[in-house]
């Protein structure tokens, strides 16, 4: 093998040899997904029908994290989707976690997303750090509509993770509205300052879209510069669960925030005091009512009260035994139409007197 022969199969053997080492390096600038290559279209995107699929690959994500893939219209890689996951076919979705080198593959099916192309796979963290990417997906069949204009100047910017702070009160506990603070770093990464700007907050509980609450920050940001956000957070009366906290701006949700609300357990022992209270209540004034309308028996009184021991005679210890009763003798005359007293009790005669002589009258 001459020279020059050596030098090009030297470059090959050095190129098979630095082609592992490729993918690390890639996958350190970030999350990426791509599409399947069978299904590409035009431009370097993906193309399918409704109803088809495609199969994500994705690399440089963090090993065994659990991701969700979306279907989003309104959306670019540069731009993000705007309108978040309320411009994503949510229902068609898919979730997959990555190995331990950070990498998955995913057949997602291909659905109509709520709003207008152009349309990505939107691929996101559901636990942990957040990250995304997006690919170019061309869904054949769907309108498309130009994305809304970006507005020029200031560009505001997260710096910090969002964190909810504050507790729960006394009657919090009893089935008071929680309430919390949302606080976030925001810097202005634009030309222009931020004057006011007005964000969105959403609270939604479980699979159940959020509710938006317009919430204005009161202050100017200068272009490179940056501010604490603060904004009030507040569910209505007796809510707890799971609840995602969500903030939007300029139709691009930039941060979600996961938020346990315990039980108002004060209005659980407020109803099993209830329970309880009230039968027994009920039962006491229906035996009263039951007493009052009892007839009497015969001859025996409803109530019997016993004499106050200050009310009975006093009995003298000091005196003696009482008189002997005497009996109650027929006295002569008390028995009608005998006034000599013949009919009286007999009289018995002494054992120690003399018996007494009858008279004897003249023969």
């Amino acid at each position: 093998m001459s020279g020059g022969a050596r030098i090009p199969a030297l470059a090959a053997v050095l190129a098979l040899l630095l082609l592992p080492l490729a993918g690390p390096a890639a996958a350190a600038g970030g999350p990426v997904v791509r599409l399947s290559a069978s299904q590409a279209g035009t431009g370097g995107s993906s193309q399918a029908g409704t109803g088809g699929s495609v199969t994500a690959r994705g690399s440089g994500w963090r090993p065994g994290t659990l991701l969700m893939l979306l279907v989003c219209g309104r959306a670019t890689p540069s731009r993000g989707v705007i309108g978040g996951t309320n411009s994503c076919a949510n229902g068609d979705g898919r979730a997959v976690t990555t190995d331990a080198h950070g990498s998955f593959t995913r057949k997602l099916p291909v659905a109509e997303p709520p709003v207008p192309c152009p349309c990505v796979v939107h691929v996101a963290t559901v636990t942990g750090a957040k990250a995304e990417a997006d690919a170019v997906l061309q869904v054949a069949g769907h309108p498309v509509a130009p994305l809304p204009a970006e507005t020029s100047g200031g560009r505001l910017s997260i710096l910090s993770d969002t964190r909810l702070t504050g507790s729960g009160g006394v009657l919090t506990w009893f089935g008071a509205p929680p309430g919390r603070t949302l606080e976030f770093t925001a810097g202005n990464v634009g030309t222009s300052p931020l004057q006011d700007p007005v964000f969105r907050v959403g609270t939604a509980h479980g699979v159940f879209a959020p509710r938006w609450d317009e919430q204005q920050w009161h202050g100017t940001l200068a272009p490179g510069r940056k501010a604490l956000v603060r904004l009030p957070v507040e569910l209505s009366a007796g809510a707890h669960g799971g609840y995602t906290v969500s903030l939007e701006y300029d139709g691009r949700v930039i941060a979600e925030q996961p938020w346990e609300v315990g039980r108002p357990w004060g209005v659980t022992l407020f109803w099993l005091l209830l329970c309880l209270v009230v039968p027994a209540a009920v039962f006491r004034a229906g035996m009263a009512v039951v007493d009052r309308v009892r007839p009497r028996r015969p001859g025996g009184v409803r109530h019997r009260r016993l004499p106050h021991p200050a009310s009975r005679p006093a009995r003298s210890r000091t005196s003696g035994p009482g008189p002997a009763p005497t009996l109650p003798w027929f006295t002569p005359g008390s028995v009608p139409g005998d006034p000599a007293g013949r009919l009286s009790a007999p009289h018995h005669d002494s054992p120690t007197s003399p018996p007494t002589p009858t008279p004897k009258g003249p023969t």
